[in-house]
């Protein structure tokens, strides 16, 4: 077994003589698990993560909101949830300085499992809570804010559209009134699973699908208007299972999608980068792996034109599971690839940012290290993708993915309500890096 980790000496010249920390590996949490699914860096320098937590709050799992300054060093917890279970998959810091999350909720609602989506204030403190559902299954997993001030979500759900599930998309207004929902899909499986608003005013969704395409399932992207009019949808992949996780637009005006690859590539499954224009048409695909499982959870176009995507890999590294970035020019060849954590598990719903000072940051949870079973694991390298629990690895790169243009069904339906969420803290602070 390797060790737990290297350390990388850096130059001096490279390393601030005040400021912020160029690199840092932390653990969050208590005794039970607490994971990391969403990473912001915040307008003070700092960052701010949610995910979910069953060491602190009301239930058996409560929404889990971390606040760190840009040192890494801790400031403020939150919970956020009810008797049940909820989690947080998607955070974003709001226009007023504070932050929403959207996520899922077991405690309130309408069904079984609703969207929940929650507005902090600056400092944590709970402004509102909304659940968006039906009788069925609906999950929030992206959200954005709009331009007009509201709010966007994409997940899936059980209780409206066509298949089990369809993808599902909700728009709020800046106080979380219910504006309009959508369903899109077809019989099978379909899912959304990272949103953005594009540079018309309108929205694009990525997620997987096994209603349409050339295989078990193919990556998935929808193009809507402003007003959730579907535009078009595209499948691309093989003949066995493909999926969409994260998307971008990118600086051409085209999307850029990160996910994982059976049909392809030298593992099962190997990272998956597709690249379509400006109308979704294909330009390029790219896989990444090794001989075991990578997949690409979150994708980010980098200040150089190129790409940087984070996901878990068992191919390479130290442990059962660890943390996989990748580092790819505007063409898609690869640069570098690192692999964070230990003998253990140290993966999750991870999330992936460029830093302000051009280096990287990520969050997911780690069994390695920490207080607990899992704790929330936050890791920000320097530009070069070093830090003190990062090593490099040699990777395969390879392609491939065909593309259709499937007829999708679009519906809508979902009840709003306003639950009273309750709100607690919690959490220890480990740092890895000596």
């Amino acid at each position: 077994m390797q060790s737990a980790y290297i350390r990388i000496s850096l130059p001096s010249d490279i390393i601030p003589a005040n400021g912020p920390s160029p690199h840092f590996c932390k653990a969050i949490g208590g005794k039970n698990d607490d994971r990391g699914n969403s990473l912001i860096q915040t307008s003070d320098g700092g960052y701010a993560i949610t995910g979910s937590t069953k060491s602190f709050g009301a239930g058996g799992y409560d929404v889990y909101v971390v606040k760190l300054d840009a040192k890494g060093n801790l400031q403020w917890t939150k919970t956020i949830g009810g008797p049940d279970r909820e989690e947080g998959n998607s955070l974003i810091q709001t226009s007023d300085g504070g932050y929403a999350i959207a996520g899922s909720t077991k405690s309130f609602g309408a069904g079984g499992y609703d969207v929940y989506v929650v507005k902090l204030d600056a400092k944590g403190n709970l402004q509102w809570t909304k659940t968006i559902g039906g009788p069925g299954t609906e999950e929030g997993r992206s959200l954005i804010q709009t331009s007009d001030g509201g709010y966007a979500i994409a997940g899936y759900t059980t209780s409206f559209g066509a298949g089990e599930p369809d993808v599902y998309v909700v728009k709020l207004d800046a106080e979380g009134n219910l504006q309009w929902t959508k369903t899109i899909g077809g019989p099978g499986l379909d899912a959304g699973l990272s949103l953005i608003q594009t540079s018309d005013g309108g929205y694009a969704i990525a997620g997987p699908t096994s209603s349409f395409g050339a295989g078990e399932t193919d990556v998935y992207v929808v193009k809507l208007d402003a007003n959730g009019n579907l535009q078009w949808t595209k499948t691309i992949g093989g003949k066995n299972d493909d999926a969409g996780l994260s998307l971008i637009q990118t600086s051409d005006g085209g999307y850029a999608i990160a996910g994982s690859t059976i049909s392809f590539g030298v593992g099962e499954p190997d990272v998956y980068v597709v690249k379509l224009d400006a109308n979704g048409n294909l330009q390029w695909t790219k896989t990444i792996g090794g001989p075991g499982n990578e997949a690409g959870y979150s994708l980010i176009q980098t200040s150089d034109g190129g790409y940087a995507i984070a996901g878990p890999t068992k191919s390479f590294g130290a442990g059962e599971w660890d943390v996989y970035v990748l580092k790819l020019n505007a063409d898609g060849n690869l640069q570098w690839t690192k692999t964070i954590g230990a003998k253990n598990e140290d993966l999750g719903k991870l999330s992936l940012i460029q830093t302000s000072d051009g280096g990287y940051a990520i969050a997911g949870h780690t069994e390695s290290f920490g207080a607990g079973g899992d704790d929330v694991y936050v890791v920000k390298l320097d530009k070069n993708g070093h830090a003190c629990c990062a090593v490099s690895q040699t990777s395969r790169v390879g392609s491939g993915g065909t593309l259709a243009s499937p007829t999708s069904s679009i519906g809508s339906g979902g009840i709003l309500t306003s639950p009273t969420s309750r709100t607690r803290s919690g959490g220890t602070l480990t740092n890895q890096c000596p």
